[in-house]
């Protein structure tokens, strides 16, 4: 690798560093200052006799079509599919993915005091990215309407998930919850409710009721937007 003119001059604590492994350039020029590949390369460890580890790095970007969204759409299976990862590479990589939508979606709802289906929308979508199947999860909110806790409660196929009222209750009487939000997100895109979405918001909705626990609302996101059943009218 050639020397950049902008790379910093080595100090005594960097002098041993080697300027062309991704580790040692972290160190020397900062997270922001690295490839894609490079970062990749960092978490990967090593490479194979004939790849470093950047070049695998490389590898996987070009099977996530050079986009770090495609590459966050692939399963831990198709990442180990590609030649000199493996499984345990492709889980570390998994993973990181992982934290990079949590830490977006955490980022996107910064206010924990819920004040229009906005927020959550955009909390529930950051979250939601990139799963090729449908989740439903609860948000689980106090009386001053802050989130207590957020978990997802059934995990389906691509086109349906089912949720148990009672679990769903029985976690809102555990944290005490006075409200909570339903979520899911279609992967369809299509953001219209089904039938089968109605009657289980309008069974959670009563059941609810006889525990003096509110259902502010039921919010469907995609990559296309949001549909909320407040806001439409529908609860």
């Amino acid at each position: 690798m050639e020397k950049n003119m902008n790379d910093p001059m080595p100090t005594p604590e960097t002098a041993w560093l080697n300027p062309q492994h991704p580790s040692d350039r972290f160190r020397l020029l900062g997270a922001a200052n690295l490839t894609d590949a490079e970062l990749l390369g960092i978490l990967l460890q090593n490479g194979t006799p004939d790849r470093s580890a950047v070049e695998l790095g490389r590898d996987l970007l070009a099977r996530g079509r050079n986009n770090l969204q495609e590459l966050g759409r692939l399963s831990v299976r198709d990442l180990a599919s590609i030649k000199g990862i493996g499984l345990a590479k492709a889980v570390r990589i998994a993973a990181a993915l992982e934290l990079g939508r949590r830490r977006q979606a955490t980022a996107s709802l910064d206010k924990p005091i819920i004040t229009h289906s906005g927020a959550v929308a955009r909390f529930l979508q950051a979250r939601f990215a990139d799963l090729p199947q449908e989740v439903f999860a609860v948000i689980f909110l106090n009386q001053a309407n802050r989130i207590i806790h957020f978990e997802t409660v059934s995990s389906g196929g691509l086109t349906g998930t089912v949720a148990d009222p009672r679990i769903i209750l029985k976690k809102a009487l555990d944290e005490q919850a006075v409200s909570i939000i339903l979520c899911h997100n279609h992967p369809s895109g299509n953001l219209q409710p089904s039938l089968a979405d109605r009657e289980l918001t309008a069974k959670i909705r009563e059941a609810a009721r006889l525990f003096d626990i509110k259902l502010l609302d039921h919010i469907i996101v995609s990559t296309e937007g949001y549909l909320s059943f407040a806001d439409e009218g529908l609860l």
